[in-house]
């Protein structure tokens, strides 16, 4: 394969294969910079206290969206076929599948403040509070540490994880 200049100069640089990194990040490390920590790279506590609050919706957080394995898994839980789930407790909006609701703000799988599916609970809940457009500080202080009680308590999650959990979340995003 043939290099073109750009390409050689930051592979040579950086010792990157070309596609791992952006052009902006490849740019910011030839120049010796580094992207900023976030501001949770100290990690976060957080502890599921059973509330229930992020299982109801309000305002945008309205469906709970569903990849293909979360469906399966969740099929697989009531020892179903995952097109007999999907018929009886799926929805689809804007391409996307999410679970049907039953006219409450609530998951219909939320029961007394507990989930009657925990174990096989989507993509969506496992990542709890880690998602992508909750992790700006601003988004943290303002919205999600006033609404979910399990902020600050509980086990030190490191930015590792959290990181993990973002990623997880993206990929769920975009399936």
């Amino acid at each position: 394969m043939r290099l073109t200049p750009p390409q050689r100069i930051f592979g040579l640089c950086s010792g990157l294969q070309v596609g791992q990194m952006s052009l902006a990040d490849l740019r910011l490390q030839g120049m010796g910079k580094k992207e900023p920590s976030p501001w949770w790279n100290q990690g976060i506590r957080f502890e599921c206290q059973q509330s229930g609050n992020c299982c109801t919706s309000r305002g945008q957080y309205g469906y709970v969206y569903l990849t293909r394995k979360d469906r399966k898994n969740l099929a697989e839980f009531f020892k179903m076929t995952t097109r007999d789930f999907t018929k009886k407790y799926c929805a689809r909006t804007d391409g996307y599948f999410h679970l049907v609701e039953n006219g409450s703000p609530d998951c219909i799988y939320l029961s007394e403040k507990k989930c009657t599916v925990y174990e096989a609970r989507p993509t969506q809940c496992r990542t709890w509070p880690f998602w992508p457009e909750n992790m700006s500080a601003k988004r943290w202080n303002d919205d999600i540490q006033s609404f979910c009680p399990g902020i600050g308590k509980g086990k030190l999650h490191s930015a590792e994880f959290i990181g993990e959990q973002i990623e997880k979340q993206k990929k769920a995003d975009s399936e």
